[in-house]
């Protein structure tokens, strides 16, 4: 076996387990499973598809002789691989009957409400209104509202210089948009969508005035990738309202969205939000309300991991090379962390442990040192690699 072959194994095959364990403990589905690392990460096939072309046995092999040197418990084989091998079946096969009825708008989805004027923000905002939904957005300030007017301006100008889009269709998109700095223009909204600050007691503020502003059978989601969706909906007086939308950036661009359910989310509003996001050319999977939901819970501890095989003296290089050469990833874990910023990526890491409690997911301590030490990726210039030319 070759350094670049042994890379790609230590790093792959805990990631396997730990997606075969997501789909074996009823948490996703083995599509939504393989959909969201293929369309969230763009990796050229998800986890679950892998093992199925690896065999069950053989990753359960390779997987038990890791165990044996780690004494890691997320090392330990999944018992759906012990029985897959045993039985000679694949994951296919186990996932047989999974399939859901293409779900179907419950509510009427006319206007569409934005909370917030960041990056993500403008992009839901001119992904709804591309789509020909009425959008009514809220900032801070004039000046914040009539920047994402701006933002959402320049990305339409991308696309008509691209030839993908006529100017006369920029004009009806920028047409459908409307800026406002009180929340009570969010009062005629049928889905209001949040993509403020992620810190929880700002968000369950804001949930709990949206519940009064918002008329009786608005859907009110949130962009979260971290906090509990529940804690949100307890701001309310309608949980079964509550839904996550987690979209991935950049929003127009990126076709995935997981919609997080809580155990308190009608089956309507669920429904509705699947189907309202193929009506806007996203794929939707779905999750329960946990930590990292689908596709950090995967990605994360992979990249923690990579961090850990640094330290113990395999260097960067070789790390991201052998992952783009053996695994097909589009980027090396070292290069994405720094364009995910470092900061965020142990911020995850910590609500990931916190959530698990596994030993593994405690964050790598290199990981710790460069945020300390301000090295927080491309946007300073300078992460696990030097972007400072």
């Amino acid at each position: 076996m070759t350094t670049n072959e042994q890379i790609a194994r230590t790093l792959v095959l805990p990631y396997l387990n730990h997606a075969v364990r997501m789909f074996e403990s009823g948490y996703a589905s083995a599509a939504d499973i393989d959909a969201g690392m293929r369309f969230g990460c763009g990796y050229p096939q998800g986890p679950l598809a892998t093992v199925d072309e690896l065999g069950a046995a053989t990753v359960r092999d390779q997987l038990a002789e890791r165990y044996a040197e780690t004494g890691d418990p997320l090392h330990q084989p999944a018992d759906l691989l012990e029985k897959l091998a045993a039985d000679g079946r694949t994951l296919a096969e186990a996932a047989q009957g999974d399939d859901r009825a293409e779900p179907q708008l419950r509510h009427d989805i006319a206007t569409v409400g934005v909370v917030g004027t960041g990056t993500m923000a403008s992009g839901i905002a001119q992904v709804f209104a591309s789509k020909g939904y009425d959008v009514v957005y809220v900032g801070r300030s004039e000046e914040k509202v009539a920047g994402v007017q701006t933002a959402i301006a320049k990305s339409l100008d991308r696309l008509v210089s691209k030839g993908k889009l006529e100017e006369s269709a920029k004009e009806a998109v920028l047409g459908r948009l409307t800026g406002a700095t009180s929340r009570e223009a969010l009062a005629t909204a049928d889905l209001v969508v949040e993509a403020i600050a992620e810190e929880l007691e700002v968000k369950k503020e804001l949930f709990a005035d949206l519940d009064r502003i918002c008329k009786p059978g608005a859907i009110l989601a949130t962009t979260t990738s971290s906090l509990p969706i529940a804690a949100c909906a307890a701001a309310t007086s309608r949980p079964e309202s509550v839904i996550g939308m987690h979209f991935f950036n950049p929003a127009p661009v990126m076709k995935l969205v997981e919609v997080v359910t809580t155990g308190q989310t009608g089956a309507d509003v669920d429904e509705t939000v699947r189907a309202l996001c193929a009506k806007v050319g996203k794929l939707a999977v779905s999750c329960g309300d946990r930590a990292g939901f689908i596709v950090n819970c995967l990605l994360f501890p992979y990249l923690n991991d990579a961090v850990k095989l640094h330290e113990a003296g395999t260097s960067l290089a070789e790390i991201d090379t052998a992952i783009k050469e053996q695994a097909g990833f589009p980027m090396g874990p070292f290069e994405l962390l720094d364009v995910v910023g470092n900061d965020v990526s142990l911020a995850i890491e910590k609500e990931l442990h916190a959530e698990f409690g596994h030993d593994g997911f405690a964050p790598a301590a290199t990981l710790e040192q460069v945020v300390a030490e301000g090295r927080l990726g491309r946007k300073t210039g300078q992460g696990f690699h030097d972007y400072a030319r």
